[in-house]
């Protein structure tokens, strides 16, 4: 039934009297972003907090992290695969039919993500740790056409002069998801004790992500092709093999996307994975001797690396007030970059990422009111750079090659930014010796690309978006 649904789905048609609503385009370019954020958290969380014991259970303590965090991003391998597959298909069949199966596809790996045995299961030492692989693998390769798919959702049904804010619809899904997976750890951490979390808690959020899934499903089989692509059909500019059109006649735009995006990932990753790990890692010698004690693993002193020693409950809460200041921003940032172009806009907010890195150790190093400021601003920041991506992006690429240009760039974006961030940051706080500076000047480095980046890049607002199809 779903495979006879996204055929069906597929097939090119025509708008007519049957356009999309502003509803059914919020909803539909919402939803799927929602689970994709939700998805990134639960996973992230989860990495973090049971997954180095569950499927890792021989390892050091930091060894399985990173072990953890390892397979966390063989997602991002799998998303420039995606985009090839899902921008095909998105550009040769249409838009609707390629997110209804990109959504089927994230649905079902993350639903069985949630019945996966750990590995202290008898029998499945190894084969746990390899189907984690897998499942993270088909989380990535629908990741890597969802986000596209949405944005293009967006944006190709907007008004005149109302793209950039409705390009802020899909990117809301991020804090929305955010707090949705947030907010079910916070109960399960006040409800559960830590035995039952590790025994069935963590699989929760992946199991309710199938709701989610199902009523995405059912409004996304609803849409009509937006008035862009109708046209590439109807003028008989279907790209015959979208990707080899890209790299053949848009490769340097592929290039500006890739490092635009770069700074908005790094600073993702390092102010929500990362600052979890840190946050709540001890910040006493004592504990994390007893700690190594109690897990039966020898404990040496020379490799003790401090965290800030935050409660996880309490540092969950300050994650989740930070995301309300990720949303509003998002918001914010549409008529924003809508008013003074979104160059313009984005540049001003690279500044402000790249100053953000270099006091990055004034906040997330003297304690928990720091941290909480420091989170407050990181996500400021991240709602004003992340809201108009969606809209910069496809205004890059002609309509016959946008789907697959924008999740191209959006997702070899995801491979040098998003996939290595966690695991280099929590190198360089080893290598400081618990201080966070490095991470800081990480960031900034990320920061100076995509400004270069978006100083060499033309102002996209006013660049033709319905009519322009490359010959």
């Amino acid at each position: 039934m779903a495979t006879r649904a996204v055929a069906e789905a597929a097939k090119p048609q025509s708008t007519g009297n049957g356009a999309n609503t502003r509803g059914r385009v919020i909803f539909s370019s919402l939803i799927g972003t929602t689970i994709e954020f939700f998805d990134f958290y639960a996973y992230a969380t989860a990495s973090v907090l049971v997954f180095p014991k569950l499927f890792f259970p021989s390892a050091s303590d930091i060894n399985a992290i990173l072990s953890s965090f390892a397979i966390f991003g063989v997602a991002f391998v799998a998303r420039p695969v995606g985009s090839i597959i899902f921008g095909h298909f998105g550009d040769k069949l249409g838009r609707k039919g390629t997110l209804v199966a990109s959504l089927l596809t994230m649905g079902l790996a993350t639903f069985f993500v949630g019945i996966l045995p750990p590995a202290t299961t008898p029998g499945w030492m190894v084969l746990a740790p390899l189907l984690l692989v897998v499942l993270r693998f088909l989380q990535g390769l629908a990741l890597g056409g969802e986000w596209s798919g949405a944005a293009l959702l967006a944006t190709e049904n907007a008004p005149a002069n109302k793209r950039a804010v409705w390009g802020t619809f899909p990117q809301l899904g991020a804090p929305i998801g955010f707090i949705i997976a947030n907010t079910m750890y916070v109960v399960m951490n006040t409800f559960l004790s830590a035995k039952q979390f590790e025994d069935f808690g963590w699989r929760i959020p992946f199991l309710f992500s199938i709701v989610m899934v199902a009523i995405g499903l059912y409004v996304r089989l609803k849409l009509v092709e937006s008035t862009s692509f109708q046209k590439v059909i109807d003028e008989d500019k279907v790209a015959k093999v979208p990707l080899a059109a890209t790299f053949k006649h848009h490769w340097r735009a592929v290039i500006a996307g890739t490092f635009i995006m770069l700074a908005t990932y790094v600073l993702f990753y390092l102010t929500t994975s990362f600052t979890l790990t840190y946050a709540t890692a001890t910040n006493k010698l004592e504990v994390a001797r007893a700690a190594a004690e109690k897990a039966g693993q020898k404990f040496n002193p020379s490799t003790f690396v401090p965290g800030l020693g935050i409660d996880r409950g309490l540092f969950l809460w300050m994650l989740i007030i930070g995301v309300v200041f990720f949303g509003v921003f998002t918001v914010v940032s549409g008529p924003l970059a809508e008013k003074y172009g979104r160059r313009k806009f984005l540049i001003w907010v690279t500044v402000g990422i790249l100053a953000f890195g270099l006091l990055w150790g004034l906040m997330f190093g003297p304690g928990t009111a720091a941290a909480m400021v420091g989170l407050i601003v990181g996500f400021t920041l991240m709602g004003a750079t992340f809201g108009p991506m969606a809209t910069i992006l496809p205004e890059l690429f002609p309509a016959n090659v946008r789907y697959t240009g924008s999740a191209i760039a959006y997702n070899l974006s995801s491979v040098i930014g998003a996939a290595p961030a966690s695991f280099v940051a929590i190198a360089l706080w080893q290598a400081g010796k618990g201080s966070t500076v490095l991470v800081g000047v990480y960031l900034a480095v990320a920061a100076v690309l995509t400004l270069v980046a978006l100083l060499l890049t033309r102002e996209t607002k006013d660049r033709n978006f319905e009519d322009n199809i490359s010959a």
